[in-house]
This record gives C-alpha cells, sequence and structure tokens, in this order.
C-alpha cells in the first residue's frame, strides 16, 4: 500500500500559495460551505477543524466568535493560517496543531461542539483509512454534536478535467479507475493530485458507521460544472440571487453527483438512554406463590 500521507504532504507542502487562494477560485463552494455553517453549527462553542489549510473558513470561524482548535497535516499550511490570523487579529480563540487525520493523539481536547472535517476525505484512497479518520474526528465530537465533511464527487469532476486537461481521456485506463474505483490506478505516478473521489450513495453509509447520524447531504457547486468564473463575477443584488437559487438546488438529489464539491452533515449518535439500557423488571410473586 503506498504511503498516501506522504504523497499527500509533499503535495500541499509545495502548493501553499495556490491552497491559500483555492476559495478565492471557488467563490460559490466557499460562499456555499459558508452559509452551512451557519445554519448548521451551534450559536457558540468549540470547533474542531480537521483539514484547516491556510485557514479561510478558521479565520470566518474566529472572527464569529468560536473558538477552534486548527488541524492540518501541512506545517507549512499550518504556518500560513496562523500569518493569517494574524493578518486579521483573529489569533485570541485559536490553537493550531500538525497532525494526520488518521492520528489525533497529538490534539488535545474532547467533547467538541462540532467537528469539521475539510478535505481528509477527499484525499485517502482505502476506505479503510477515511472510515479511521470519519472515527478520530467523531471520537472527539460530544454526543448530538454537530458534524460537518467536505468530498469531491466522482462525476463532479468531469468539467474541471475537460477544461484543464483534455488529453486524460487518452488514458483509458485512468478513466474507468476514476469511474469504477473513485482513484487513479496504484501505479501511477507520484506527484499528481492524491484524490478519491466519491460516489454520493456511499457518503452516508460510511459516515453512519463511524457513529453520526445523517442529516443531510448537498452539492456546494450545484449546476456549474466548473464554470467558477461566472459566479465570482457576480456583485451585489445578483450575486445574492443567484446563491439564493444555488443553495435551493444544492439538495436537489439529481444534481447532487455533478457538483465538485460535496459536504456531510450529520451529528453524533447519542449513547442510549438508561431505560433503553435496562429489561423491565416483572413483578416478584410473593415466596408462598412461588413454592406452591
Amino acid at each position: 500500500m503506498r504511503d498516501e500521507a506522504r504523497e499527500i504532504l509533499a503535495h500541499y507542502e509545495n502548493m501553499v500559495e495556490v491552497e491559500a487562494k483555492r476559495l478565492v477560485r471557488h467563490q460559490l463552494e466557499r460562499d456555499m460551505t459558508r452559509r452551512y455553517l451557519e445554519t448548521y453549527l451551534p450559536s457558540e462553542g468549540h470547533v474542531l477543524e480537521i483539514g484547516a489549510a491556510t485557514g479561510e473558513y478558521t479565520v470566518w470561524l474566529a472572527k464569529r466568535g468560536y473558538q477552534v482548535t486548527a488541524v492540518d497535516l501541512s506545517s507549512s499550511l499550518i504556518a500560513r493560517c496562523e500569518q493569517r490570523l494574524a493578518d486579521a487579529g483573529a489569533t485570541g480563540l485559536v490553537s493550531c496543531f500538525v497532525a494526520d487525520a488518521q492520528d489525533l493523539s497529538a490534539v488535545p481536547g474532547q467533547g467538541f461542539d462540532a467537528v469539521l472535517l475539510m478535505g481528509p476525505l477527499y484525499h485517502l484512497t482505502h476506505r479503510e483509512n477515511r472510515l479511521k479518520a470519519l472515527r478520530e474526528a467523531v471520537g472527539r465530537l460530544k454526543p448530538g454534536g454537530a458534524f460537518l465533511s467536505a468530498l469531491i464527487s466522482r462525476l463532479g469532476i468531469m468539467g474541471d478535467l475537460l477544461r484543464n486537461t483534455p488529453a486524460w481521456i487518452e488514458n483509458q485506463e485512468q478513466v474507468r479507475s476514476i469511474l469504477e474505483k473513485g482513484h487513479d490506478p496504484e501505479d501511477s505516478e507520484e506527484g499528481r493530485f492524491h484524490g478519491y473521489f466519491v460516489a454520493v450513495d456511499e457518503i452516508a453509509a460510511l459516515h453512519e458507521e463511524a457513529g453520526l447520524e445523517t442529516t443531510l447531504i448537498v452539492g456546494v457547486e450545484p449546476a456549474i460544472s466548473a464554470d467558477d468564473a461566472s459566479y465570482n463575477r457576480l456583485e451585489g443584488k445578483q450575486r445574492q440571487l443567484w446563491l439564493d437559487l444555488f443553495w435551493e438546488l444544492s439538495r436537489e438529489p439529481s444534481l447532487l453527483a455533478s457538483s465538485r464539491h460535496l459536504l456531510y452533515i450529520g451529528k453524533k449518535q447519542k449513547p442510549p438512554a438508561d431505560s433503553e439500557l435496562t429489561c423491565p423488571l416483572k413483578p416478584v410473586q410473593a415466596l408462598d406463590q412461588v413454592l406452591d
């Protein structure tokens, strides 16, 4: 099995500034994700953000008064996150840590009010590793706490591939591997984006196996394919109206697979109440009735 963590780390260590500007390029993804965070996060509390990268959502959360524990595999991304927090005057509520999503032992804290898993699930190509990362995250969440994770759709990436790398279609081994397995062939060259592209119908079951109750699965870039530019240049009332329409379309089941990025929204299962764990006792018969 390939060393996924090493390949993912190598990718991001060389892409810090590109990653820092990613959500400037993909503004609909950013705006929709923020709206879902506003809707499903508690109004206050402590948020564990795994896959914080350069801190786009970290800063946004801190400015809204949340205490944030921000985690990323890349020390370079975390350093850029800390710089962004300092520039925004938002360092007081945030603690940053370098750790692998599959092993959070270096990250302090339990019983977080909400957990965000914003990237690891679309890099871990083996199901057991995705499940391990989910269980690590859910283990830090309080019962009933909000959980949101980001994923990339297997079919939603086709527009980007057509626009950016049209020659991809000539490598039919890669094409079939993406469509059937969700990732490049195991023997593909290192240095490429090490990604796992999910099928919509596998999302709920994976998260529920980790101890979550599913609330909603949405597409945060519905109906735009790879056309970020048209949304990015919108302003004022038009931008707000289009965002409102995309918010409505984001829950449309027939559009989910065509969105590049998907968002899972759920909550941690609560342990059964004591009454559910205890068998009801039958009335005890008098001793003389039993012996009679």
